[in-house]
């Protein structure tokens, strides 16, 4: 089927179907085109919690259906491809995190909303990309567990006097930038400020001049007088910088900066979920009410 049928039968099932379609900002082109929100992935399922629609496609990985599905129970969600995974949220493990708070006992965890709906379920509080620095220093413990992001937690340390004790997980996607990579583009494009996602390597975001979420970044290019950016985060969001900024260059920071399980959903796997109505990511509830209370805690923190 060509394409512009595939997203002509598709709207028409999502009607039918009285259906909402989420792409998350590091989806194909393609997707993100025809999504009736596209977003980090929290956002994405609070939006979708907020519709009357009884069906979430939600075009991401397998821990961003399960977030739709503990905000959303109500709902039926669709990961149109349920082998969409992220190899960082697989980087922590319930028994894992368990024995780790046995070593720190009453040190509260904080967990990135990159990780399982079983693993937010046995932490204190969830954080993203853009508020783990306040939700950390809303906690009035002298430490913190942080998992399972590395870069992350060590990006939030340096604007807060807790001690930290780092989970090792990481993610592959950003980890392959290398600082060697921004001090050769930041020399060849002296005009073009270079911002990157915390999840990067410590190494790589010293050199950064503006470090955020991908929402941050759609913020900060619009905002900002620059014409050219070196973009440090996954290529998927150079679809929407350059929609919203058609004046403005942008360059991905490195050709590695491209995650294979982001780029799995096409077309023809979101039509055949509609058609099917499957796969269904559905949360058990023992699981999803001790996830959602980590996640309404990170929500009722005051925003700026």
């Amino acid at each position: 089927m060509h394409a512009d049928d595939l997203k002509q039968e598709i709207r028409k099932l999502l009607k039918q179907r009285n259906a909402v379609l989420l792409a998350h900002n590091y989806m194909r082109d393609e997707v993100q085109e025809i999504a009736d929100i596209t977003g980090d992935s929290l956002a994405l399922s609070q939006e979708a919690a907020k519709t009357a629609a009884d069906v979430i496609v939600f075009c991401g990985v397998h821990f961003m259906a399960e977030s739709a599905s503990i905000l959303s129970p109500e709902k039926t969600v669709l990961l149109p491809r349920l082998d969409a995974g992220c190899p960082m949220a697989d980087m922590v493990t319930v028994p894992q995190l368990l024995d780790l708070k046995n070593q720190h006992p009453g040190v509260p965890v904080v967990t990135y909303v990159n990780s399982s709906a079983a693993v937010k379920a046995v932490s204190d509080i969830c954080c993203t990309s853009a508020n783990a620095v306040k939700v950390v220093n809303s906690l009035p413990d002298p430490e913190v567990i942080f998992v399972p992001d590395r870069n992350l937690g060590q990006f939030v340390a340096k604007h807060s006097s807790k001690v930290f004790h780092f989970w090792d997980g990481y993610c592959p996607t950003h980890e392959r930038l290398k600082a060697d990579d921004i001090i050769r583009l930041k020399k060849e494009n002296p005009d073009a400020l270079f911002i990157c996602h915390p999840e990067c390597n410590p190494a790589v975001s010293a050199l950064a001049d503006h470090v955020c979420s991908t929402s941050g970044m759609y913020d900060f290019c619009r905002s900002s007088s620059a014409q050219r950016f070196i973009i440090g985060t996954e290529a998927g969001i150079l679809y929407r910088l350059r929609q919203e900024n058609p004046g403005k260059e942008f360059l991905l920071a490195s050709p590695a900066l491209v995650c294979p399980n982001m780029k799995l959903t096409s077309l023809e796997d979101v039509l055949q979920a509609l058609q099917t109505l499957s796969p269904v990511v559905k949360v058990p509830l023992e699981t999803a009410i001790p996830a959602k209370r980590a996640l309404d805690r990170m929500i009722a923190i005051p925003r700026d």
